[in-house]
């Protein structure tokens, strides 16, 4: 643990000093801040509602822009949010300007190509959401540049190939939502042997409906103590559910179904106090359902349907005095 922390701390160094020297070159201005925004409306070929052409003009400023916040105190574009507005096109390296940009979503629209690099340069960001669009390639490295990000949203796009390692040195991140792409591979070990103090913010982590496989790591929850929301339902995960589980102590949703997960449901789960979604089913878990489980007073909806399991179902008290609403075996 001593020699990964060391490994990461001259990462941090070169991060924070990145971020120094653009402060320090930015000129800054709302005049600049306007250009990027610009650039962004020329690179869309497609307004479905007219929005950008209409009210994205020379002639207001750029604070009254539909989709544009600007900070009170400095007069500087700080959210840009122009998602479900049917744009298409792609997305310029001009936006990376927008140097005390914090909030970014361009969610739900046809934005394709690649996410340019220059958006690395976004020092103060904390929100990013590319959810719902159809970008491709790799899910970009320059990611962990962020030092303040603490929402990572990509899902329902075209990455391909596996998640980056570096990703998890945004020691901020609040969630990171990647599911319903095609990645592949496994999930790196960092993500259960960094140091504590870069984990303890991850409070969800979604990875549903890609081709990742391999086992998840034994550790997985260690230093994932706020994690609420574990989802890695369908992909291609195997080997056993980790005995661990129970150190993400305030899970509400854990989503495994639809996997290739085996051997038995372990008690452990019985201890998540605060879970109240529970997907196993489409597995090949077998033995029987461990009493445990009747421990989870807040479980709503426990599915451990198409498995190998055997033994009693949950006792009918535990079925009338929870808070169960759908159970299937």
């Amino acid at each position: 643990m001593k020699s990964k922390t060391n490994f990461l701390f001259p990462l941090v160094v070169s991060i924070w000093h990145h971020c120094l020297i653009l402060s320090a070159t930015a000129e800054v201005n709302l005049k600049t801040d306007e250009v990027s925004p610009l650039a962004l409306k020329s690179y869309v070929t497609s307004d479905t509602f007219n929005i950008l052409t209409s009210n994205w003009t020379s002639t207001t400023s750029v604070c009254n822009w539909i989709g544009v916040t600007c900070s009170s105190r400095h007069q500087r574009v700080t959210a840009l949010d122009i998602s479900n507005m049917g744009l298409i096109g792609t997305i310029p390296s001009h936006l990376g300007n927008l140097s005390f940009l914090v909030s970014l979503d361009i969610s739900s629209n046809v934005f394709h190509g690649i996410l340019p690099r220059e958006l690395a340069n976004l020092c103060r960001l904390e929100f990013l959401n590319v959810t719902s669009n159809k970008f491709t390639g790799h899910i970009p490295s320059w990611f962990s540049l962020f030092p303040k990000l603490q929402h990572l949203h990509l899902a329902l796009n075209s990455f391909t190939g596996i998640i980056p390692p570096a990703i998890y040195n945004a020691s901020k991140l609040e969630s990171l939502v990647l599911g319903f792409n095609q990645l592949q591979g496994e999930i790196p070990n960092e993500i259960g042997s960094v140091p504590l103090s870069l984990y303890n913010h991850l409070e969800r982590l979604v990875l549903t409906n890609n081709s990742l496989s391999g086992n998840l790591p034994v550790d997985i929850c260690s230093n994932l103590p706020e994690l609420t929301v574990l989802a890695l339902s369908d992909n291609e995960f195997d080997g056993q559910i980790p005995l661990g589980i129970d150190k993400c102590s305030k899970l509400q949703i854990l989503s495994l179904s639809f996997s290739k997960f085996s051997g038995l449901i372990p008690k452990q789960i019985g201890y998540l106090n605060d879970l109240s979604v529970l997907y196993l089913d489409r597995n090949d878990l077998i033995g029987e359902i461990p009493e445990e489980i009747e421990n989870l007073r807040n479980l709503e909806i426990l599915d451990a349907q198409n498995c190998s399991l055997s033994g009693p179902l949950p006792s009918s008290t535990f079925m009338a005095t929870s808070s169960l609403a759908q159970v299937r075996f």
